[in-house]
C-alpha cells in the first residue's frame, strides 16, 4: 500500500526528487510506485495513458536501486518517472501513433530519446496519449482542470499526466503547436528548444522542417533539467548537429545580469484572443513596466501560416503516405483532407514556403537584439470543451516555422481558475537565456501573488 507520504512524493519539484533519488533518501521503486498508484487513482477519468506496464516499470526502478545500491555511477535522471508520446518509439512498449492502423505495433528498438533516458537512469511509466498521427483528431484524454475540457492536442496525454501529477516528468512533440498549447491549457510548463537541439530518429515523422521534440515539467527548472539530458546529434537526424551542450539547468537557475527586457506579440492572429486572456496579457504586461514593450510584427509575418501550412502538408504527403494507403476507411476525414492537400503542393509553391521560412527567421532575429524574449499568448484563450476540437495552434505557428525556442508558464487563469498560458520565445540557438528569463519572470509573478496574499 502507498502511503501519504510516498504519494506526496510525486509533488515535490524534479530536480529535488533528483537529489533524494541520488542519496538514496528516496528510492526509484517507491518513487515509480507512487506515480503508478496516481496513475490507478486518476487515468480511470482523465485517459492520459495508453499504455503501463506495471511489472516492466517496477523491474527498472529496481535496476536502478541496485545500482545505486553498488556504487555505479547514476545518471542525471536516475529514477524519475517519464511518460512517452505514443509516436515516439519504445521496444518495450507498443507505439502505435494514434491511429488503429498501427494498433499492436511493437518496435524493434528504442527511439533516440528513450535510449538517452534510459541511460540517464529515467524510468518510463508508459505511453501517453496522442492524436491520429499527431495532427488534430482527439483520443479520449481530457483535462485534468476540468474533463468536460480538451487537454490540447497532439501531445495531449504527456500534458494531462504532468499536470494531473501522475509523473512529474514526460516528453511530446510539436509541428505547429503540440507542446505549447496542450501545456497552457493543462496549466504545467511546456518546453519546445531550438529545432534540432533534440534528435527525432525513432519518432513518426511529419514534416523534417517543422517537428522538434519538446518536454513537460511543473516547472521551468525541472523542464530545462529533462531537456539538458535530451539534447544532443544522432547521424539518423539530419537536422542535428555536433555542438557544445547547453547547460540549461544551470542557465536556468542563474540570475539575469540585468533586468530582462520582454516584447509584448500579441500576433498577427491576435482577433483570436479571448477578452479575458486579452486583459489578462495586458494587465502582466504593465506590471512588467517599463521592462516590457508592446511590440508590432511586420506585415509579412503574415506569410508565416500559410508557408507553414504548405510545409507542414508537404510533409504529410511524403511521409505519412502509406497510412492513406493503408487506412481502409480507419483514418479521419480531416487526416485524408490533409494528406490530399499536402499531395496537391506544387514545388514552387513549397520553394517559396521556404523561403520564407528563411527570410522571417531573419526578421525575428532582430528583435533579440533588443529584447531577451518574445511574451506572447501560447492559445486564444483557456481549453475549448472536449467536443469543440483540441484547440487553436496558431499562436504556435510562426515561432515553430522560426525553428525558435518557446516556452508556456502556467501564469495566468481566467475567472473560473482555468489556465491561460503564457509564452515566452527566445532567439534561435540562445536556449540558455529563454530558460533564465523564463524562470525569472515564473520567480516575480510568484513573488507577487504571495505578496498579494
Amino acid at each position: 500500500m502507498i502511503g501519504s507520504m510516498a504519494d506526496n512524493l510525486l509533488d515535490l519539484p524534479s530536480t529535488a526528487l533528483r537529489e533524494s533519488l541520488a542519496s538514496g533518501a528516496v528510492s526509484a521503486e517507491q518513487l515509480t510506485e507512487a506515480s503508478l498508484h496516481r496513475i490507478s487513482k486518476r487515468d480511470g477519468e482523465i485517459g492520459a495513458f495508453l499504455h503501463v506496464d506495471r511489472e516492466f516499470a517496477l523491474s527498472e526502478a529496481r535496476a536502478r536501486d541496485a545500482r545505486r545500491q553498488s556504487g555505479q555511477p547514476i545518471g542525471p535522471l536516475h529514477g524519475l518517472p517519464v511518460g512517452i508520446k505514443d509516436i515516439i518509439d519504445t521496444a518495450d512498449l507498443p507505439t502505435e501513433n494514434g491511429t488503429p492502423i498501427d494498433e499492436r505495433r511493437r518496435p524493434s528498438r528504442d527511439a533516440w530519446v528513450v535510449e538517452r533516458l534510459r541511460a540517464a537512469g529515467a524510468v518510463i511509466i508508459g505511453k501517453t496519449a496522442t492524436t491520429e498521427l499527431a495532427y488534430f483528431s482527439p483520443a479520449g484524454t481530457r483535462n485534468p482542470h476540468d474533463t468536460s475540457r480538451t487537454p490540447g492536442g497532439s501531445s495531449s496525454g504527456s500534458a494531462a499526466a504532468v499536470a494531473a501529477g501522475m509523473l512529474p516528468l514526460a516528453v511530446g512533440t510539436q509541428t505547429n503547436g503540440s507542446v505549447i498549447r496542450p501545456a497552457a491549457f493543462c496549466g504545467v510548463v511546456g518546453f519546445k528548444p531550438t529545432f534540432g537541439l533534440i534528435p527525432r530518429t525513432g519518432i513518426l515523422r511529419q514534416s523534417e522542417l517543422l517537428d522538434t521534440v519538446g518536454v513537460f515539467a511543473r516547472s521551468v527548472a525541472d523542464a530545462a533539467m529533462l531537456a539538458e539530458t535530451l539534447q544532443g546529434a544522432d547521424p539518423g537526424d539530419t537536422s542535428t548537429r555536433q555542438r557544445p551542450p547547453i547547460p540549461m539547468l544551470a542557465d536556468a537557475l542563474s540570475d539575469p545580469p540585468v533586468k530582462p527586457a520582454f516584447a509584448l506579440v500579441r500576433s498577427p492572429r491576435r482577433a483570436l484572443l479571448t477578452p479575458d486572456a486579452d486583459a489578462a496579457f495586458s494587465e502582466l504586461a504593465e506590471s512588467l513596466g517599463e521592462n516590457c514593450d508592446h511590440v508590432e510584427l511586420p506585415d509579412i509575418f503574415e506569410h508565416a501560416f500559410d508557408a507553414h501550412r504548405k510545409l507542414m502538408l508537404a510533409g504529410f504527403a511524403y511521409n505519412l503516405k502509406r497510412y492513406g494507403e493503408r487506412g481502409d476507411g480507419r483514418l479521419s476525414a480531416r487526416m485524408q483532407q490533409a494528406l490530399a492537400e499536402g499531395q496537391d503542393i506544387r514545388a514552387h509553391e513549397y520553394l517559396a514556403a521556404l523561403e520564407w521560412r528563411q527570410a522571417l527567421k531573419a526578421g525575428l532575429a532582430r528583435i533579440f537584439e533588443r529584447y531577451d524574449a518574445i511574451l506572447t499568448p501560447a492559445a486564444p484563450g483557456i481549453a475549448p470543451l472536449f467536443e469543440q476540437g483540441t484547440g487553436d495552434p496558431s499562436f504556435c505557428t510562426i515561432w515553430t516555422l522560426c525553428g525558435a525556442p518557446s516556452m508556456t508558464l502556467p501564469l495566468l487563469v481566467d475567472e473560473q481558475g482555468m489556465p491561460i498560458g503564457v509564452q515566452l520565445v527566445g532567439a534561435n540557438a540562445d536556449d540558455g537565456r529563454l530558460l533564465r528569463t523564463a524562470n525569472w519572470l515564473a520567480q516575480k509573478i510568484q513573488e507577487a501573488d504571495a505578496t498579494a496574499t
